[in-house]
């Protein structure tokens, strides 16, 4: 036995931050260390992801998830006890194939991916050291990453008060980790101000701890989140600029047709949406653009590319952190980044393939949280372990959120000159290579 050999599995049902069922786990390794992680769970999932295996029935609305724990202390034991937690591939592969389906449909994404991340975490604490030095590359510099902070919601994250899923600040002046949080905070707050003054209600909080206002249409939360930035002191555009969730397959009516539901049912085809994303990139300062259009309208995606080069266009529905939906978009021409959310591939190996994939072809990552997450901290290790460069975790308020940005304000404090701050050139890294 190495000290870091598997020895047991523990698991439980625990409860995301919508009240939801997820999995906990725990890997016990035979030298004594252990490693432990919740795993969350998306509302605005696209249909490629890995799935999740729910129990149904009436316990939970059907959420519930004992059959996944079962599946952990069962065939997923039994398939790693005796494996080394430091060789994560070889686990994950193991994983993998103990499940013997494309979509870990059978045991469960959520089983799988609570026993790689509790692996990995195991491991780490077998060597003695922190879970980011463990999964980085050796020699590596740590890197912490530019945030993407979310102000305002709507879509799957605020009950449809707007089409548009999110709108995020992204602090394009902050010179460290710790500037850009305090930067994005005061953007919350001022927005909060804005909408009070103007007569709309800051006490609905979304999903990802963003506020969710009820407004007229989509453009008028670019808006208010302007005005929210310059409440707060801050210049739009050279010290904040502006991230949009559009999450266009959660309101996609047909093949390459969208239906504005919150703006009287205005329905649009791909390149009328792709316009309407133009013309608010005319008038605001929007530096990244997710999910412009749905998760199979590869036409529109392509033409949304041509169209809003210059930005970030980020692809999660389109992708789903799989390898072989990147290579597509990679041979299209298709995008030029990538949103990286391990649960929806379900192992920590396969979805570190996909960073290493993307940024060798140019495209930039974003490494992120999803809407009903947990308190455990490991992603943000993640971010500065794989160097993914950006990384999105809701906003500044909330526990689930605010556990993510206090791992890496505590890891950058404790690195110190040992670390490197991406910063707003993570936005730009290797774009010209999909050019």
């Amino acid at each position: 036995m190495t000290g870091t050999a598997i020895a047991e599995l523990r698991a439980w049902e625990a409860l995301d931050s919508r009240g939801r069922p997820t999995v906990g786990a725990q890997v016990l390794l035979d030298g004594g260390a252990s490693g432990r992680a919740t795993v969350p769970s998306g509302a605005s999932t696209g249909r490629h992801e890995a799935r999740e295996l729910r129990d149904g029935g009436t316990r939970h609305g059907g959420y519930g998830v004992r059959n996944a724990v079962a599946n952990v202390t069962g065939e997923l034991a039994a398939a790693v006890r005796g494996l080394d937690a430091a060789n994560q591939a070889g686990v994950d592969a193991t994983l993998r194939a103990a499940d013997g389906t494309d979509d870990l449909g059978r045991l469960g994404a959520n089983a799988v991916l609570a026993v790689s991340v509790a692996t990995a975490v195991a491991a780490a604490a077998g060597q003695g050291v922190a879970t980011y030095a463990a999964v980085s590359e050796p020699g590596a510099r740590p890197l912490l990453p530019l945030p993407m902070v979310n102000i305002i919601s709507g879509g799957a994250h605020a009950g449809r008060s707007l089409d548009v899923q999110d709108f995020l600040a992204v602090p394009l002046a902050a010179g460290s980790f710790a500037e850009a949080i305090e930067c994005c905070s005061r953007v919350r707050a001022g927005t909060a101000e804005v909408l009070a003054d103007r007569g709309y209600a800051v006490a609905l909080v979304a999903d990802e701890g963003g506020l969710g206002p009820v407004l007229p249409d989509n453009r008028s939360a670019l808006d208010v989140l302007v005005a929210g930035i310059e409440r707060a002191g801050l210049q739009p555009g050279t010290e904040v600029g502006i991230a949009i969730d559009v999450a266009a397959t959660q309101f996609a009516t047909g093949e390459s047709e969208y239906t504005l539901a919150a703006e009287g049912g205005r329905v649009l085809d791909a390149a009328g949406l792709v316009g309407e994303l133009a013309s608010w990139c005319e008038s605001y300062p929007i530096v990244s653009i997710e999910d412009a259009l749905a998760e199979d309208d590869w036409a529109g995606w392509r033409r949304a590319t041509e169209v809003l080069a210059g930005r970030q266009l980020l692809g999660d529905d389109l992708f789903v952190t799989d390898p072989r939906r990147l290579e597509r978009g990679v041979d299209d021409g298709v995008a030029n980044a990538v949103l990286v959310k391990p649960n929806q591939i379900g192992t920590l190996t396969d979805a570190r393939d996909v960073v290493r994939r993307a940024q060798a072809a140019g495209y930039t990552t974003v490494l992120s949280a999803r809407s009903g997450e947990t308190e455990d901290d490991w992603l943000a290790d993640l971010a500065v372990g794989w160097r993914t460069g950006q990384i999105k975790v809701g906003s500044t308020t909330r526990s689930e959120r605010t556990a993510k940005w206090n791992r890496l304000l505590q890891l950058e404090s404790q690195l110190g000159g040992g670390a490197d701050y991406a910063g707003a050139a993570a936005l730009h890294a290797g774009r010209e290579a999909v050019r």
